[in-house]
């Protein structure tokens, strides 16, 4: 029989989140990320914790809000985008910061689920992602207190390749539009984007869902087997999503006016 994997409460999902603990986060900007998960999270009080994402949220918004509390140590992430907090922390030495390319860091999510313990891609040859020297903590002079170290670099077929290492956390936290009691997922549009990655990478996978329900098999995006712990939003948590950069474009009646 098909576990029920639905609990009642964020609080009580993230049952076992200790000081130290690892955690994949799901999202990309303020697109897809789990805002419900990512506040019961902070409201346990967890210090120190390494976070693996594709960012760390906004200043204020998303994985920002652990950061500006100082409840991060670490991240690996692919960029530091717009938030400022984030690029003071890791200037100012408070905040060690693993840069990975992007595609490279999706890999190494997926890798980690699957089993996979590294692998060989051509993204970084040549670069500092490679032959080391991208700074890991800086000194609060904004001297380089700690610089990645080289990796291995091997040829196949007459072209270079570096190894990189799957990546392991002791929790995931992803949001899905929809999701049934089993764990099943489905992520819609843009949200399809690091979710499904960072569930897999997690020893224990926690997902908010926007829609609880039943799924045809053909329609699910990512199997039940990835996730251990399921919580239903609210319609109002459902519908509270933030826009990074509200772009606003005058109509054509309105241009031609003007103009």
């Amino acid at each position: 029989m098909r576990r029920d994997k639905v609990l009642a409460t964020a609080a009580e999902a993230l049952a076992g989140v200790h000081d130290g603990a690892s955690f994949a986060v799901g999202g990309f900007g303020l697109s897809g990320i789990p805002n419900v998960l990512i506040q019961a999270l902070y409201d346990t009080g967890v210090r120190r914790i390494g976070v693996v994402s594709n960012n760390c949220g906004v200043d204020g918004g998303g994985l920002g809000v652990l950061l500006a509390a100082g409840r991060i140590a670490h991240v690996t992430a692919s960029y530091i985008g717009d938030n400022k907090e984030f690029a003071r922390q890791y200037l100012a030495g408070e905040l060690a910061v693993e840069l990975t390319p992007q595609g490279s860091l999706a890999e190494r999510l997926r890798a980690g689920g699957s089993g996979i313990p590294a692998f060989y891609t051509p993204a970084g040859v040549g670069t500092p992602v490679a032959d080391g020297g991208l700074p890991l903590r800086h000194n609060p002079d904004g001297s380089v207190a700690l610089a990645s170290p080289p990796k291995e670099v091997r040829e196949f077929d007459g072209r270079e390749y570096v190894l990189e290492h799957g990546i392991r956390t002791d929790f995931s936290l992803v949001r899905a539009a929809r999701g049934d009691r089993h764990g099943n997922l489905v992520f819609h549009k843009a949200a399809r984007n690091f979710n499904p990655l960072a569930a897999m990478a997690g020893r224990i996978t926690i997902a908010e869902v926007e829609e609880l329900t039943e799924l045809d098999p053909d329609e699910v995006h990512l199997p039940g087997v990835f996730v251990q712990r399921v919580i239903a939003l609210t319609p109002e948590q459902a519908a509270d999503k933030s826009i990074e950069k509200r772009t606003i474009t005058p109509s054509p009646a309105r241009g031609a006016a003007d103009s």
